[in-house]
């Protein structure tokens, strides 16, 4: 896989932390051009300078991914600096921790917002580049998107409606050589977890699991790699993962029933 991405431009939204900047060093190591979007121009920018006093190539864009034209700019960043487009990544994410009784509607359309309509906006404006060059449409959803987890209502919902826009993307682009990929991580090691947010809207500042038994930022980026080379539809990356998108098939209520008790296992979960 170490050629997988090589001089392939990559579009990264999410890039100043967790998953996005591990993608970015990962993939920019690979011989990819980056191109990152977050909020945090500061962040971006030490980012882009490691790596291009690595040897490698990166360009960056504040984007907030619920602004339209945010992301219209980013991705026209893309096409001046290196001429195109040939994956874009859209993993700018938030997460929440609350049962649908307790949560504030603000709180369902912040991940709304964020989640599915930052994957919408930079699909729309990146989609004409990727037909070009029948490159990969990715989204990082989560095991959130193959079934719903209890006390993350909003995650859940947004990840949903993501594949649900991925997908018929991929349909729609069948005879057009266009790859799209859901990569669903399990529970990751990354700053997202104390960002999310609760029934209140504001951030939890700490997580109810344990970071040591977490997948690493690095092992998604490499894994996710793997699958645009594969040019895959799904990417799941551990037996959670696996196990919930075969045991839906055929068991959905006894699947319903693991996840209640799984989850209320959580120190702190707001249902038991």
């Amino acid at each position: 896989m170490k050629n997988a991405l090589k001089s392939k431009v990559v579009v990264i939204t999410g890039a100043s932390s967790g998953i996005g900047e591990a993608m970015a060093k990962v993939y920019a190591a690979m011989g990819a051009k980056v191109v990152l979007g977050a909020r945090s121009e500061d962040k971006l920018k030490a980012l882009a300078d490691k790596i291009t006093s690595d040897g490698g190539e990166a360009a960056y864009c504040a984007t907030d991914v619920t602004v339209a034209e945010d992301c219209k700019r980013l991705i026209e960043t893309a096409v001046e600096t290196f001429g195109g487009i040939d994956v874009l990544i859209c993993n700018a994410g938030i997460s929440m921790r609350a049962i649908f009784d307790d949560v504030e509607l603000s709180v369902l359309h912040r991940l709304m917002d964020v989640n599915f309509w930052g994957t919408v906006y930079c699909a729309k404006y990146a989609l004409p580049y990727l037909q070009a060059s029948k490159g990969s449409l990715v989204g990082i959803s989560s095991v959130a998107g193959l079934h719903g987890l209890p006390g993350r209502t909003g995650y859940s919902a947004s990840k949903y409606a993501m594949t649900g826009l991925l997908e018929t993307i991929r349909v729609e682009n069948i005879k057009k050589g266009l790859h799209v990929m859901v990569a669903c991580p399990g529970f990751t090691a990354s700053n997202v977890r104390f960002s999310a947010l609760v029934a209140d809207g504001s951030q939890q500042g700490s997580t109810p699991r344990e970071e040591g038994k977490m997948m690493t930022p690095e092992q998604v980026a490499h894994i996710v790699a793997r699958g645009i080379a594969k040019r895959k539809r799904l990417c799941l990356m551990e037996a959670e993962g696996r196990a919930t998108h075969f045991v839906k098939k055929f068991a959905p209520a006894f699947l319903d029933k693991m996840f209640y008790w799984v989850m209320s296992k959580e120190p702190d979960s707001p249902f038991k």
